[in-house]
């Protein structure tokens, strides 16, 4: 909303003292005329012309002229202050395991087994539930198995990101569970960039059983960049269920699961990242809730004031009353010397 403001309001004070002595030449100028007569019985009792009373008001426009351009000098202005804010967004790439455990069903606790969603569908859908509140930062998204490849390379387009997201399937990599290299092409998504903070989220539900680069070395490479890397282990202890074909129909069969937790607590520890823990899909969705909040883009909010002049509202009265009382006081007021 604009407003009025003086940028030198100072000035203004001026205006009072013209406004006394401009009252004090008005009084003087209301006294009667005189003139000197022989003989003033004629005068007595006659009042004075319309045009002397007048005359009297001729300084009045003067004064009122000076006024109003010693008001113009304080420079009246339209202002509006306007608030801006702009994001330093953060660079955040998921690694997401797609090997053959995810299929496992310990995660859909709430369903039957064979109505639950794979580990799998759970995490993509919290990925994209987290994808939706960053919309100041650009994603990323990394697949791996028994190899790493860049799903979705880094951008702000979140429609693309989940799109390509939602396209991610099980053994797309293959079935082994390659966690260095799915870290390492992580971090090689973030390496040529310049953006502020850098962010890998690796989900895994197992141990790394296939590649040739140790996870720890990839998170060095990590740390050495400044890349910070929360992991996220997945699934229950001890036995998960799986829906496995038969000839007579899928059946549910139990397998021996095996997180390596160790790794993935060292892998955050040296790149400041941390390790968290889901054996359900609640658990799992508080977790993303949480590096939501720990990885806030930076906003920085900022002001600047507009102007519009306005001194020409108070020049031109100013002129016009100065050019009322000249053309007055040079024609229908004008005395005789």
């Amino acid at each position: 909303m604009k407003q009025l403001i003086w940028a030198d309001p100072w000035l203004l004070a001026l205006v009072l003292p013209l406004t006394l002595v401009a009252l004090m030449g008005w009084r003087r100028h209301r006294s009667p005329p005189t003139l000197a007569y022989s003989q003033l019985s004629r005068l007595t009792g006659a009042p004075p012309s319309r045009s002397a009373r007048a005359r009297s008001w001729l300084a009045g426009l003067r004064w009122a002229s000076l006024a109003l351009l010693v008001a113009a000098l304080a420079r009246p202005q339209l202002a509006e202050r306007l608030t801006q804010a702009s994001s330093e967004g953060i660079e955040i790439v998921v690694a997401l395991d797609t090997s053959g455990s995810m299929r496992g069903l310990d995660l859909d606790t709430t369903q039957p087994i064979p109505a639950r969603r794979n580990r799998l569908m759970v995490a993509k859908e919290v990925v994209a539930r987290f994808a939706a509140g960053r919309s100041n930062d650009a994603l990323g998204l990394v697949v791996f198995g028994e190899q790493a490849f860049t799903q979705c390379p880094l951008t702000l387009d979140h429609g693309v990101f989940r799109g390509l997201l939602d396209k991610v399937e099980i053994g797309v990599a293959g079935d082994a569970t390659a966690l260095g290299a799915g870290l390492a092409t992580a971090v090689k998504r973030l390496s040529g960039t310049r953006a502020r903070s850098k962010v890998v989220i690796l989900v895994t539900d197992g141990r790394n059983n296939g590649g040739v680069l140790a996870p720890v070395e990839a998170a060095e490479t990590a740390r050495a960049l400044g890349i910070r890397v929360y992991t996220v282990g997945v699934g229950s202890v001890g036995k998960a269920p799986f829906l496995v074909p038969t000839p007579f129909g899928e059946q549910v069969v139990y397998h021996d699961v095996d997180l390596d937790s160790e790794t993935l607590a060292e892998i955050a520890r040296r790149t400041g990242g941390a390790f968290f823990r889901a054996q359900d899909a609640r658990t799992l969705g508080e977790i993303w809730e949480r590096i939501d909040r720990l990885e806030k883009s930076e906003l920085v909010t900022f002001s600047r004031l507009e102007t519009e002049e306005r001194f020409g509202w108070l020049v031109l009265p100013a002129l016009g009353l100065l050019l009322v009382e000249i053309a007055l006081a040079t024609t229908r007021l004008a005395t005789l010397p």
